[in-house]
């Protein structure tokens, strides 16, 4: 089989994205982040979505985004509640963290090339998403280039493929595709500013875009909120 660097974050869309590169025969290898989030409780939904898919092996890194701060994921700034979907496109907003995605396909490269694997999968999406700019077609393409020419394998011709199975899809149809490959949703985590016991608030711009999601597809989410 082939391997593949899956970046597992503990949310809907990085499970589905797991679950497809299983489905695709690939031998998965998931990386996970403690980056200094407050909404830590994504590493333990982590766990349990590869324990019930399936991986080879799964890493979980740390690094402290914290100590550089600009984010209400990282840093002691409100994490915006109740917003309209036209506020959440309107800008690119607070919970946005500097150059994330950027240093985590860094790391997932890092590690594809020891693995000897040319395949890397990330559930980034262009449609219902919080208006980050590392989540765009064009930012894949352009790391795409990057990673074959800064690399060993890369320059050797072995290939380094970005694989973004979710990125024109709506949250809804995601859902429909996690339910399709049996992905237990009960499992993940999406909420930016849980309570102390890992209870989503319901309010959050994650929360809000789940909650459109699974009303999309016509499916009670498992997960319960605060609200």
């Amino acid at each position: 089989m082939k391997r593949a660097v899956c970046l597992l974050s503990g949310g809907l869309d990085s499970a589905t994205t797991l679950a497809i590169a299983k489905s695709d025969q690939f031998d998965c290898y998931a990386l996970s982040f403690r980056y200094g989030q407050r909404h830590r409780r994504e590493i333990e939904a982590a766990k349990k979505i590869c324990a019930s898919i399936g991986v080879a092996r799964h890493l979980i890194m740390e690094i402290d985004f914290s100590s550089i701060g600009g984010s209400a994921l990282t840093d002691d700034i409100p994490v915006p509640k109740g917003r309209t979907e036209s506020m959440m496109k309107a800008s690119i907003p607070v919970t946005y963290v500097p150059a994330r995605n950027t240093v985590f396909l860094s790391f997932a490269l890092a590690w594809a090339e020891t693995l000897d694997a040319q395949d890397i999968f990330i559930g980034v999406n262009a449609l219902d998403y919080s208006g980050y700019p590392d989540c765009r077609p064009e930012y894949i393409q352009a790391f795409e280039k990057m990673a074959n020419l800064a690399t060993k394998k890369g320059v050797e011709g072995n290939v380094f493929r970005i694989h973004t199975p979710l990125i024109e899809m709506t949250k809804g149809q995601i859902i429909r595709k996690g339910i399709e490959l049996c992905v237990d949703f009960s499992l993940t985590h999406s909420c930016y500013d849980p309570s102390p016991d890992g209870l989503a608030c319901g309010m959050c711009d994650s929360c809000l875009i789940r909650k459109k999601g699974f009303e999309e597809a016509g499916i009670s989410d498992p997960v319960k909120t605060i609200i």
